[in-house]
């Protein structure tokens, strides 16, 4: 998987193969971080079933001040950590680099969730495994203080599915279909 925006543009990381696992593709990403592009730079964002960390990395390169990937498998989140090192590394060495908070978090998501939240996040990206059916819980667990006012929230679900109900104050602002995949951009109304 390369970065493909931002300060970091052109590294690549290592993924390990997992089954289920599918980075999110380059054009998908580009869109996506076309979409989010004025409101990246200083946000807190949240990547939840992280897997390869396509977007958490991605908006760590655009300059977020603060990422947090979760993810349960434990090699998944090894190769996250370790990644998260090395851009972490590359950032402390070249001082035009943006200087984000970047963690992984080993967890099950919707247990994660049900604990107290931080500071809400600006942010989110929920691309679960598409045979786990838990995007539309894991929308209802966002809603218990995760989430700032306007916070913008990327759902990714296969092409022949229907987006799951949102949560009441969501509105979808964007949504678009690649290949196998469906994506949208929704928001929590101020």
């Amino acid at each position: 998987m390369r970065i493909i925006g931002g300060r970091l543009r052109g590294r690549r990381l290592a993924v390990p193969h997992q089954p289920g696992l599918r980075p999110t593709t380059d054009r998908v990403r580009e869109t996506l971080f076309n979409w989010l592009a004025a409101e990246l730079p200083g946000s807190r964002c949240l990547d939840c079933f992280a897997g390869s960390g396509a977007l958490g990395f991605e908006a760590y390169s655009r300059g977020a001040a603060e990422v947090v990937l979760v993810e349960r498998a434990a090699p998944v989140a090894a190769r996250l950590a370790a990644n998260a090192e090395i851009l972490r590394a590359a950032a402390v060495a070249d001082p035009q680099l943006p200087n984000g908070r970047l963690e992984v978090v080993r967890a099950d998501v919707l247990r994660w969730l049900a604990t107290r939240p931080p500071a809400p996040f600006d942010i989110v990206f929920l691309d679960p495994p598409f045979a786990d059916a838990v995007l539309a819980e894991t929308c209802g667990q966002l809603t218990r203080g995760w989430l700032a006012a306007g916070a913008a929230i990327y759902l990714e679900t296969p092409a022949t599915a229907p987006m799951p109900a949102l949560p009441e104050d969501w509105h979808v602002d964007r949504e678009r279909t690649a290949g196998q995949v469906r994506y949208a951009l929704a928001r929590v109304s101020a």
